[in-house]
């Protein structure tokens, strides 16, 4: 296998659609634009902003969510197949995981998210949302979709591959076998809650670091001009979508995508936004019909989290992608991310201790960046 070194980037996010046509129909249908893409968008407007208002207009906020978002019935693999979480001591405040996934449904009818069997889905944004007991940081690992790994009982296989042959519960243990790290809940999104969000927060300024124009899709032929601007929701969409304008492809479409998600919160989270209700209603509203979670993830449990989250600010996010040993190719033919094994086992141990941000530091991997 042929190895890249300029792919073990540290501050990159997810990549590109891989989709396919869904083989079997979900038990809650949702319209095209409701299914799976990056959450810390819902994370973002809903985590945390939950906590942070109370009273009658929080019951009110409760209830657009939970009514809104698709509950994901069946999304942990069968109990003896899990690592077990060690509950801390007289009640402390346990660290949580949080496994982010989604795909660009780019208009399909629908997306199956309550199957436990194959789906031909595939996930097109893989993130483990790692937040610790002192609730003092929330920390994103991305994992590439190409990642080539161990899908148990299936075999060796890109990592997105793992929705498609078992559906959300074994997407769950993959992840869970390649970090042996329980996960406590599971959140999906839509790409196209984007463009709802940004609008509702009247636009948010990104700077572009590489210009570009769309060559196909809504905003064709728009130029992204280097530099700061403030888009508007299709434009944010068309930003975050991007890649074959670029050399390095995906490389620079999740680091685009950093740049919106670090906007995006930093919006979200400020004074003007949080003191203004019309705005805040308009964020809950517009992101909860395209996110899906599981069914003990509701307004209750995000709201009791953003309070131990109320101290958060955009810095205090680090997001990263999980190191890797370059790109190769498979023995049957197709083109993978290497793993980087020491690298994963790295981490796997420091989410054992608790100690995600030594890793972090020890690696130079910068606050909110």
């Amino acid at each position: 296998m042929a190895a890249d070194a300029d792919t073990k980037e540290h501050m990159t996010l997810p990549t590109d659609t891989e989709n396919a046509e869904t083989n079997s129909r979900p038990r809650r249908q949702k319209s095209p634009k409701k299914t799976a893409r990056n959450v810390l968008i819902g994370f973002a407007a809903v985590v945390l902003i939950a906590g942070l208002i109370g009273g009658a207009y929080l019951y009110n906020l409760a209830q657009t969510f939970n009514s809104g978002t698709t509950k994901i019935e069946s999304a942990f693999p069968d109990e003896t197949t899990r690592p077990q979480k060690t509950e801390p001591a007289n009640g402390a405040t346990a660290p949580m995981n949080i496994l982010v996934m989604g795909s660009d449904t780019r208009g399909s009818d629908e997306v199956d998210v309550d199957a436990a069997t194959a789906t031909d889905q595939r996930a097109d944004t893989l993130m483990l949302v790692h937040i610790p007991a002192d609730r003092k940081n929330v920390y994103a690992v991305s994992l590439m979709r190409d990642l080539w790994v161990n899908i148990p009982g299936k075999g060796e296989s890109k990592i997105n591959a793992a929705l498609a042959l078992g559906g959300v519960p074994l997407m769950v243990q993959t992840v869970e076998s390649l970090f042996q790290q329980r996960i406590d809940h599971v959140a999906m999104v839509d790409f196209e809650g984007f463009k709802g969000l940004t609008d509702a927060l009247g636009g948010v300024e990104v700077d572009v670091k590489i210009p570009f124009a769309p060559a196909s899709g809504p905003m064709k032929g728009h130029y992204y001009a280097a530099g700061k601007h403030t888009l508007n929701g299709d434009e944010a969409l068309a930003f975050v979508r991007e890649r074959k304008s670029f050399s390095d492809g995906d490389y620079q479409r999740v680091r685009n995508q950093q740049a919106y998600m670090k906007a995006i919160i930093g919006k979200t989270i400020a004074r003007e936004t949080l003191t203004n209700p019309v705005t805040v209603s308009s964020m809950v509203s517009a992101v909860s019909p395209f996110v899906s979670v599981d069914k003990n993830f509701d307004a209750a449990a995000i709201g009791s989290l953003a309070l131990g989250l109320k101290d958060i600010r955009v810095n205090d996010t680090v997001m990263f992608t999980l190191p890797t040993l370059g790109t190769g190719t498979s023995l049957d033919g197709q083109s993978i991310v290497v793993a980087d094994t020491t690298a994963i086992s790295e981490i796997a141990g420091a989410l054992s201790k608790d100690q995600l941000g030594t890793y972090v530091t020890a690696h130079a991997l910068e606050k909110g960046n």
